[in-house]
């Protein structure tokens, strides 16, 4: 069967779906994509990532069933339950560990990876299910190579988790975890834009919508999310392989930062602790009123939003409704509807785009000679995200979109999980090291730092760079060192692992140097005394590293995945 059956997820902070292929063939074929929203009367490539568990922290729905069934629930009912939406940006910025807590709607914590889990397993056997639907086959998890997308500028630890929440949601177990390829978002957005004819993209205000192939073209993507901006800089290579030209940047100014802006609008007409009221007593009806919202905001007109029932026997309590709009911008009240002007909705996006095009900015003034910006991800659906774009950007490269900007990334995550070398070199986001002993040399050496032993005078704690911060480093490169024991008749060694986000590190105890794994390794044999080799193999995937260290005198070896993850 091989790679030729695969599932990719695109876990989304915003919305969530996934995208497969099941040809026998290696030949490229468009990947399907699931439609979801059938119960709710719509037909959408993703669905909410909301999830839905019940008062004693059960499953009980993903998407929008969990949506709809929470915003139908009587107040008092929703609130005992635990009801998570857009939960995948509590990761950001953070450093991970098992006992990680998230709130939910009613303000109770629930852990972290238990939520992650249980969206995985849901998204994982509602996929098994349709592909044996349509195939009429039944599929197990394990006849698939699956790919998972994360943030280009998510830590090591919050990719790891991501891995260990599939692993317990069964998408792959232990020993089969080579069956999960974890993607970064705007790496799979670009391999599926590369492959796009020009019919596939929206080109504002400009001639050319084709992306060109040639080996030295240089483009941004920036992946548009409901939470993140994720930018990576590509160039083509020989071959169509791409190379990273700058490490991943980015921030939290996704799609969702115009949806906080919105809603403290709203809490601004609705003065008075009206708003608070209202969103405490009504939690259903508000999540009903952003979804409203998000519609409008594809948009570059006037928004019109039903003013939902309860909001307004709220708000009229106090006053007649047309007093709340007397004296506010860019809002008006017209016989049941809260009317949004198409400069205020545009006021709501100014922050978000600011960051995006700051960013832009700052890789345009790194000299390369940048010929494209890829618009990817739902929030670049939006006319007033791409116009913006377009019109700072228009004098120095041109600015596409896909059509369906939503698919790229779980299209292009199918194409991926088929071929990793497709991005042949990364950046390396950090400065990794091993913890050395040498012998002691007083010009170079702290006094602090020797040890003496019957073999002599030794230099510990020495951090020995196996790769630089900014390095270019291949899609499957192995760094290999020879190490050496200090004693005759040592019997062990260890070895512990480094990351720095400095370039020059002499110690590992220096500000800034967090241990990320270790190992002991056997060495039975001590015949040769300190002539003995322990050859070190460390592979630096993009996703997990691991390393391995190697007895030459009795072949012995032994593997460590490196964990990035803090101890809780």
């Amino acid at each position: 069967m091989g790679d030729s059956f695969i599932i990719a997820i695109d876990f989304g902070t915003t919305y969530s779906g996934y995208a497969f292929s099941i040809t026998d063939s290696i030949k490229e074929i468009e990947p399907h994509v699931k439609y979801w929203g059938d119960e709710v009367g719509l037909e959408t490539v993703k669905t909410p990532t909301c999830i839905l568990f019940d008062e004693n922290e059960q499953f009980i729905s993903f998407g929008y069933p969990a949506k709809d069934s929470y915003i139908l629930k009587k107040s008092k009912e929703a609130r005992q339950m635990f009801f998570f939406d857009c939960f995948k940006m509590s990761l950001y910025g953070k450093k991970f560990n098992m006992d990680l807590k998230i709130k939910a709607a009613n303000g109770k914590s629930m852990n972290a990876l238990k939520v992650f889990t249980e969206a995985l397993r849901f998204l994982k056997e509602d996929a098994l299910k349709t592909i044996s639907n349509i195939t009429e086959k039944k599929f197990i998890a394990s006849d698939f190579t699956w790919v998972l997308t994360v943030p280009a500028i998510w830590d090591h630890s919050a990719k790891q988790f991501m891995r260990e929440a599939a692993t317990q949601a069964g998408i792959v177990s232990r020993g089969t975890e080579e069956k999960l390829v974890i993607a970064l978002e705007p790496e799979a957005a670009s391999v599926f834009c590369k492959r796009l004819p020009a019919e596939g993209f929206i080109a504002e205000n400009q001639d050319e919508n084709k992306l060109a192939q040639s080996p030295g073209t240089q483009y941004i993507v920036v992946d548009c999310g409901g939470g993140t901006i994720d930018i990576t800089v590509h160039e083509i290579m020989e071959g169509g392989a791409l190379k990273e030209l700058l490490k991943a940047s980015g921030n939290d100014l996704g799609g969702q930062t115009v949806d906080k802006k919105f809603k403290k609008f709203l809490r601004e007409i609705f003065s008075d602790g009206v708003w608070d009221e209202y969103e405490r007593k009504f939690p259903s009806e508000v999540q009903k009123m952003m979804y409203d919202f998000t519609l409008f905001k594809k948009q570059d007109d006037d928004a019109e939003i039903d003013c939902p029932y309860n909001l307004g026997k709220v708000a009229q309590e106090k006053k007649a409704m047309g007093e709340y709009f007397k004296g506010v911008e860019g809002a008006s009240w017209d016989e049941g509807s809260i009317v949004i002007s198409k400069q205020k909705l545009r006021d709501l996006f100014a922050e978000s785009l600011n960051g995006i095009t700051e960013r832009l900015k700052e890789i345009f003034s790194k000299g390369l000679s940048i010929n494209y910006i890829l618009l990817v991800g739902g929030y670049a659906e939006s006319q007033i995200l791409r116009r913006r774009i377009t019109e700072e950007f228009v004098d120095y490269c041109i600015v596409l979109c896909p059509y369906r900007p939503q698919e790229a990334i779980m299209k292009g995550a199918v194409q991926f999980g088929r071929n990793p070398a497709a991005v042949a070199s990364r950046k390396s986001a950090f400065t990794y090291g091993v913890c050395i002993t040498e012998i002691f040399d007083q010009l170079k050496h702290k006094e602090e730092k020797k040890i003496i032993n019957e073999e002599g005078e030794w230099c510990d704690g020495i951090f020995m760079t196996l790769v630089t911060a900014d390095d270019d480093v291949g899609w499957d490169e192995i760094k290999t060192e020879i190490l050496y024991p200090t004693e005759s008749d040592q019997t062990l060694a260890n070895f512990t692992f480094y990351h720095t986000e400095k370039k020059q590190v002499t110690y590992v105890d220096e500000e800034g140097v967090e241990e990320i794994g270790s190992f002991d390794v056997q060495l039975p044999k001590t015949t040769l005394g300190r002539n003995r080799e322990i050859e070190l193999k460390v592979k630096f995937g993009f996703t997990e590293m691991t390393a391995t260290a190697t007895d030459k005198e009795t072949g012995s070896t032994l593997t460590v995945k490196l964990n990035f993850m803090t101890k809780s």
